[in-house]
């Protein structure tokens, strides 16, 4: 593989900043949360734009509302975007490669383009209280109904459900199959008769999650993706696109800027340390952000050479989102007790936000696929280790 980008990545990539510097709001830029009700408004705004341009389906075909791109330029703008804080709407890019890969002709019409143009809405109906990790152990039942489907069921961790239009779900069509081999992949209108929705408050005290309800209801057969029981290798593609690394490195490259930012910025300040111990681990950092880099970008050089991979995606979500966890651990560290101040508090350094960032960092390891899962697919289909 060549690490070096070329002169036309380098140029889209500064095609990209500039987008950034001129239209995404400053408020969202600074880290305000871009979901917030007072800011959804300009974050829809912002993903309009988007739209124009033809980033929200950056690697679709062009015949479906997309650009065409590269895998690497993918990866740079997701890097770009991430880094940012420009409010994406991942779960487009996660639902359509699913609808171009398995949909119908009816679907590929109806929500390709709606999606490219941010005319709806899309949040993820995976995870139950009972199947995260293991999400295949999902008990969120389908049951046939001549041209329907009749859902009943509960899904938990509904990011942006309360603001969602449609919701892409797993369902168990057949519980008598193995359970990996029962499920089906639907696509659920969140205004249906019988979908509830309820707020889950994150202790970073912000309304991103939610639980969601199915009380009967009523979708119909055309709304699947893909075939009859065959939803769980569907929901693969979708779990792939997810696991690219280049959200990781966007993260780890913002969260290490703002730590960095606090550590230059207040320098013989008594609330802060600057011993070598600090600067030391600010190097480790900085060198595990270069980890970081490669690994992702080594993904989108086997997409683009079309190379088999196996263990290559657990890897780099593994890593990409312990050091998360490592890097804002750091942030609070060096801030000493100051960094307990929140948002808002005139004591807190860069309004809180590495105290924001920790707190949303416990969960980066479990979404997306336990790491615990991870570490599970790197032994058994990486390095061929036995089960059990």
């Amino acid at each position: 593989m060549d690490f070096r980008f070329t002169p036309e990545q380098d140029a889209f990539r500064q095609e990209i900043l500039g987008f950034i510097r001129q239209e995404l709001p400053a408020n969202i830029r600074g880290g305000d949360f871009p979901y917030s009700d007072k800011n959804f408004d300009a974050t829809m705004a912002f993903r309009k734009k988007l739209g124009q341009k033809k980033w929200i389906g950056i690697g679709w075909p062009k015949e479906y509302g997309g650009l065409g791109a590269t895998h690497m330029q993918q990866a740079i703008f997701h890097e770009e975007m991430v880094y940012a804080n420009a409010p994406l709407d991942p779960q487009a890019y996660q639902v359509g490669p699913a609808i171009i890969a398995y949909g119908s002709d009816f679907l590929k019409k109806k929500f390709l383009a709606a999606t490219a143009s941010q005319e709806l809405i899309w949040c993820q109906g995976f995870s139950e209280p009972n199947a995260g990790s293991d999400l295949a152990n999902l008990q969120t039942s389908a049951v046939a109904d001549g041209d329907d489907f009749i859902i009943n069921g509960q899904k938990i961790w509904t990011s942006l459900g309360h603001k969602a239009t449609w919701i892409h779900v797993l369902v168990r069509t057949d519980p008598k199959a193995q359970k990996h081999k029962g499920i089906s992949y639907f696509v659920v209108d969140m205004q249906s008769p019988g979908v509830t929705i309820r707020p889950l408050v994150n202790m970073a005290d912000l309304h991103e999650f939610n639980e969601v309800f199915f009380t009967n209801v009523r979708v119909p057969r055309q709304n699947m993706i893909g075939e009859l029981n065959a939803g769980w290798y569907v929901a693969m593609t979708t779990l792939e696109n997810e696991r690219s690394g280049a959200r990781d490195l966007g993260n780890c490259r913002r969260m290490l800027d703002e730590v960095l930012r606090i550590y230059q910025s207040t320098k013989g300040h008594p609330g802060i340390r600057h011993d070598a111990v600090a600067r030391h681990r600010l190097a480790e950092m900085a060198i595990e952000l270069a980890v970081t880099r490669q690994l992702a970008n080594r993904i989108s050089w086997m997409h683009e050479h079309k190379a088999p991979m196996t263990r290559e995606p657990s890897i780099v979500k593994m890593f990409g989102t312990d050091l998360q966890q490592r890097i804002t651990q750091l942030g609070m560290q060096v801030q000493g007790l100051y960094g307990q101040a929140r948002h808002g508090s005139p004591r807190a350094f860069e309004d809180g936000i590495v105290s924001h960032e920790y707190l949303h960092a416990v969960s980066t390891p479990i979404s997306a696929g336990s790491n615990e899962v991870q570490r599970n697919i790197i032994a058994t289909r990486g390095l061929g280790l036995p089960r059990g």
